[in-house]
């Protein structure tokens, strides 16, 4: 808990003393000054925990389903800043009604809250007893890089990259069913190389027959939304990208294709293609 209380501090000025005091005050005296409840967190060694990775990559890349994926091969939770807001959200905790303020209005949600609601999320675990983690969706900023890395040891941060052309009809092909909320792509995207540049094919992720007719579209997944968030993203990421780069723990991994071609690639990239193997011998 140390370690998460020294996250809460290091926020500041974004997170005021007075949020750190609320947000633990269940475990500590209210009348004690809030910097003695401040600690540095103990480091451990890598040989005695689990991955402490950080995922990046454009919106509709899939890395949460990457993520997701090599959570379940090494044993780690899997982190997703969207799903702590969305989980808060239908919590109707402290923070939901000032979330759902800035949700409705498509702002973006600030420091403060995602480390309080991060902060959270690693207390939980920690009392749980776990080991590792995947962070996907966070840091966004420099400066919750900064913070994270003041409280703890990042080890890689994977950076999955796709071909615009890909990228964009992988976000125009979204489509969720409005009966059982099922996310599929409609997209067939099959890329011819040219002048160097390697082809890609990907295929569709159909539903089922009975949710055929019941496929909508998002609103904002138009092409014109599409390319101006992708267009944001690349330009609030690019320093975020330097900033672990200029500290040797960027990976930057270019998908070539759907998941039955880029997960082993993604895998040997990770010095992880023996790890799956053994562990697909066991089950």
């Amino acid at each position: 808990m140390a370690a998460i209380t020294r996250l809460v501090k290091r926020a500041s000025p974004s997170l005021s003393s007075t949020a750190a005091r609320r947000l633990f005050c269940s475990e500590s005296s209210s009348h004690a000054p809030p910097h003695e409840h401040f600690h540095a967190p103990p480091r451990k060694d890598p040989k005695d925990r689990n991955v402490q990775w950080v995922f990046l990559g454009c919106p509709g890349v899939g890395k949460g389903t990457y993520a997701s994926r090599l959570c379940n091969l090494l044993g780690v939770p899997h982190i997703a800043t969207g799903d702590l807001v969305r989980h808060e959200l239908a919590s109707k905790g402290p923070l939901s009604s000032q979330l759902s303020e800035i949700v409705n209005q498509g702002k973006l949600v600030s420091d403060e809250i995602i480390i309080n609601l991060l902060s959270k999320r690693l207390a939980d675990g920690e009392a749980k007893g776990e080991s590792g983690f995947i962070l996907d969706g966070f840091p966004r900023t420099i400066n919750q890089a900064e913070i994270l890395e003041g409280v703890i040891d990042i080890d890689l941060v994977v950076n999955l990259k796709l071909q615009e052309e890909a990228l964009l009809a992988k976000c125009l092909g979204r489509r969720i069913c409005n009966q059982c909320g099922g996310n599929f792509n409609v997209a067939s995207i099959d890329i011819k190389g040219e002048n160097g540049s390697p082809g890609m094919f990907m295929a569709p992720l159909l539903p089922p027959a009975n949710c055929m007719s019941k496929l909508i579209t998002r609103a904002d997944d138009t092409e014109d939304v599409v390319k101006e968030r992708l267009r944001i993203y690349n330009e609030m990421t690019q320093p975020l990208e330097e900033f672990y780069r200029s500290r040797g723990k960027l990976l930057e991994f270019n998908l070539p294709g759907g998941i039955p071609e880029s997960w082993p690639k993604l895998l040997q990239a990770l010095n992880l293609d023996d790890y799956d193997e053994k562990r697909s011998a066991a089950a």
